[in-house]
Formats: structure tokens, C-alpha cells, sequence
């Protein structure tokens, strides 16, 4: 156990050694692998995003249920106990009078809301479902529309799957993109090893010669094309901090021009491991194949 543990120490080691006895070379590699791995996941970061901004801002996943302008405290007491029984998601009640400050306090109407004799408004529940898929938000909307004491319910199904459709596609895109830089990154990988096999193709035939096995030979070039994906996969990560922190002012300031507050977030922690979990991967498999075409032509 303890040769198999230093053999792969020692490949770990000779792994970085060559990473960094060309530092140019790393660096340009780095570069390219970052920016393979930094597309389709900031493509990725920016479909959440926009998912968590049209949710959260223009209201397209809540239902709205609004009470009859006769209704009492009784409506609001079985409305509140059939939500609690249907668990549709999160919801929150707004009483009739906190709508109309509300709506007072928008520009321009508080003139309109000084001239009413009474509150027009009814009490309402607005519901932000779990699931948000339209066909889901529809049938809970058909359901909240039975409901006594229920005189009308909002739900904007065609915008809803409007949005649908255009993150699908989106993911789909990202998808397609994260592929075809998949593919060039496992390429940089094979060729990057490929040129330290045919280097050191003399050292590999005298290693066999005094009995190093293939695995023995390989392991040290796996270990560099892991090592290189990781920091790639790193380098993706601060690019797409880097963007992100660029355009989050003028993000704001444009938002806020149209009286709307949103903080864009940047990739989760599991997000950002498995970036570089993937720049791992992938590295390791271009290694992987390059080891194995190479050894066998100059075996």
C-alpha cells in the first residue's frame, strides 16, 4: 500500500514539475482551457439568473387569487386553511388596505387614491408555487378558480410560456456550446501530451527497458492532464467573477432606471465545483487517449 501511494505521490509530482517548467506554455494553455470552460458556464449562470430575476421581479411565476370585495375574515381563514392543505408552494396574504398604500404610493396615483370615497380593492393571496412549469401553474390556477370566496384569479400563462420556452432553448444553446468546447478542450489536453510523449519518447523506452509498466508511464501524464483541467477550471471560475463584478454596475443602473432592484449572483459553490470537476474530467480523458494511441506508436 504505502508503494502504491508514493508511486502516485511521485507521479503527482513529476505531473507538476512539467506543468511548471514551461510557465508560458501553462499559462496560454490555462487561458484556453479557462475560456472553454468559461462560456457555457457563465451561459449557464445567466439562464439562472434571468429564471430568478422574471420570477422574482415581473411576477410571472405567482398566482394572484383575489377575494370577493365582500368578503371577511371567514374567506380569508378557509382560503388560508386550503393552501395550507393544498401545499402549493410559498404565499403570502395582502389585505385590501395595505393594497391601496401601496397603490397610493405608486407615482402618479396618489391624486386618484385621495378621491375615493372607499377601498375598491379586495383582499388577496399571492402564491409562488414550487413547481413553476406553466402546465403546473395553470392547473393550480383551474383550482384556485373553484374555491368559494374566490372572484378571480391572475395568472399570465402566456407570458409564462413564453419564458418556458426561451430558457429551454437557452439551456439547449448553452448545451450545444458546452459540447463543442468540451471536445476542443479534451483536444488541447491530447496534443499538449502528445508533444511531452514524442519529447521524451527516449526516457519512455529506457523506463520499460529496466521494467516500468504502462501504468507506471501513464500515470504521471494522467495526473498533468487532471491538474492542468482543475486549474483551467479555476481560471473559468475568475473570469466569470471577473465579468460578473465588470458588469454588475451597469446591470444595477440600467435596472434601476426602470424602478426595479436585482443583485445577479454568480455560479454557487456546487456550481463552481463542478466546473472544475468537469475541466478535471475532461483533462483527464484527453490525457487518457493521448497516453494510450501514443505509447502503443512508439511502443
Amino acid at each position: 500500500m504505502k508503494t502504491f501511494l508514493f508511486q502516485h505521490f511521485a507521479a503527482q509530482k513529476s505531473a507538476m514539475r512539467r506543468l511548471f517548467s514551461s510557465p508560458l506554455n501553462t499559462l496560454l494553455s490555462l487561458i484556453v482551457i479557462g475560456a472553454a470552460l468559461a462560456l457555457p458556464s457563465a451561459g449557464w449562470v445567466l439562464l439562472d439568473n434571468l429564471q430568478r430575476f422574471a420570477g422574482n421581479v415581473s411576477g410571472v411565476q405567482q398566482i394572484s387569487l383575489f377575494l370577493a370585495i365582500d368578503g371577511g375574515e371567514k374567506d380569508v381563514a378557509e382560503i388560508e386553511s386550503r393552501l395550507r392543505e393544498a401545499k402549493p408552494g410559498q404565499w403570502r396574504f395582502v389585505a385590501r388596505d395595505e393594497a391601496l398604500k401601496r397603490l397610493k404610493a405608486t407615482e402618479g396615483m396618489a391624486d386618484l387614491v385621495a378621491g375615493l370615497t372607499k377601498n375598491p380593492l379586495p383582499d388577496a393571496f399571492v402564491v409562488e408555487p414550487d413547481d413553476s412549469r406553466p402546465e403546473t401553474l395553470e392547473k393550480l390556477a383551474e383550482t384556485f378558480k373553484s374555491w368559494p370566496a374566490v372572484a378571480h384569479v391572475q395568472l399570465d400563462s402566456a407570458w409564462s410560456r413564453r419564458l418556458d420556452v426561451f430558457l429551454r432553448i437557452g439551456r439547449l444553446a448553452v448545451s450545444l456550446l458546452a459540447g463543442l468546447f468540451a471536445g476542443a478542450l479534451v483536444a488541447i489536453t491530447f496534443n499538449t501530451i502528445r508533444l511531452q510523449i514524442l519529447a521524451q519518447a527516449a526516457e519512455i523506452e529506457v523506463s520499460r527497458l529496466i521494467g516500468a509498466t504502462d501504468a507506471f508511464i501513464r500515470r504521471p501524464f494522467h495526473y498533468f492532464g487532471a491538474l492542468q483541467g482543475a486549474l483551467g477550471g479555476l481560471f473559468a471560475l475568475l473570469l466569470i467573477a471577473g465579468i460578473g463584478r465588470a458588469l454588475a454596475a451597469p446591470v444595477s443602473e440600467l435596472l434601476a432606471l426602470y424602478g426595479t432592484r436585482f443583485a445577479p449572483s454568480g455560479p454557487s459553490l456546487e456550481q463552481a465545483g463542478a466546473v472544475v470537476g468537469i475541466g478535471i474530467a475532461l483533462g483527464w480523458l484527453g490525457a487518457q487517449i493521448s497516453v494510450a494511441i501514443h505509447l502503443r506508436r512508439i511502443g
